[in-house]
């Protein structure tokens, strides 16, 4: 796989910047073209959970580009509300801003307000054949007003107790350690390293 193209199977710019820093960061300097899902691509996510949704984008992706493609579902459980938003987290209301509002609306008035972001990554050959999968979670609680001008989604909501700080708050590198998909991508990394220096 030593040098070529990686696609990050992903229209939400967040989600990009995020895997362009892990890859830069995890893999050693050139070994991959790391590029965006190319315009017109949409997959429909019909999957049950997490890892199917990943496992049907990065196989949609890698077979329209003829390319390695690495593709995440990723959500936010809440206790309270029976795990939901989970897989219809990005489908939960039209835009971030009244995603936030109606998970603040169903949670009024609840005192637990636990919850876990959830990450399920997908790594296609470039037939469509999934190579590799991992999942990563992270645990918190929602807070009461968002807080936090970094990060998307439900990050300003979303207060991590170890750190004292929401998602929006981190750093980068913060992000990376604690958030769900820098846990989920430390998990491929050691594979995805074998896979490009075999």
């Amino acid at each position: 796989m030593t040098g070529s193209v990686l696609v990050v199977a992903s229209s939400n710019a967040g989600k990009l910047a995020e895997f362009q820093g892990l890859l830069q960061e995890d893999l050693p300097p050139g070994a991959v073209d790391v590029r965006p899902q190319p315009a017109g691509v949409t997959v429909a996510e019909t999957g049950a959970d997490f890892l199917a949704n990943a496992c049907l984008k990065a196989t949609a992706v890698a077979r329209a580009t003829v390319a390695w493609a690495l593709a995440d579902d990723s959500g936010l459980c809440v206790n309270a509300l029976g795990g939901r938003p989970g897989i219809h987290s990005a489908r939960y209301a039209p835009d971030n801003a009244r995603r936030m509002e109606r998970l603040l609306a169903e949670l009024a008035g609840c005192q637990d307000r636990s919850a876990r972001f959830i990450t399920a990554l997908a790594l296609a050959r470039p037939d469509g054949s999934i190579a590799l999968t991992s999942q990563g979670v992270s645990h918190g609680h929602i807070l009461e007003a968002p807080i936090g001008e970094g990060g998307f989604g439900y990050d300003p909501l979303f207060w991590v107790p170890a750190v004292g700080l929401s998602f929006a708050q981190m750093t980068p590198p913060q992000k990376r350690r604690h958030g769900h998909r820098g846990r989920a991508f430390a998990g491929l990394q050691p594979q995805l390293t074998a896979l490009l220096h075999p």
